[in-house]
């Protein structure tokens, strides 16, 4: 199964990307992920579900110990024709 994750974290700052946001990126661009898109106001990964799952644990546990205090995200199961 392949699933596909959308996610933020806050607080926001457009100045510079907080903390935070750096980690969020370094976690999925580390992951075993492909389709990976990551933006100044959403990121995207798709990729095998055991490698998403253990993407948004990690993501979960990591941006919060580096200061974000809201992460909202969004699974979605990726069928063949969904892209």
């Amino acid at each position: 199964m392949r699933l596909r994750v959308e996610f933020t974290t806050e607080p926001f700052d457009l100045d510079e990307a907080p903390p935070h946001a750096v980690v969020a990126r370094d976690v999925i661009q580390k992951a075993e992920l492909d389709a990976v898109d990551v933006g100044p106001f959403g990121n995207t990964a798709e990729g095998d579900a055991g490698a998403v799952l253990g993407a948004v644990e990690a993501l979960l546990r990591q941006t919060l110990e580096a200061g974000a205090t809201r992460v909202s995200l969004q699974v979605n199961v990726v069928g063949e024709g969904d892209k």
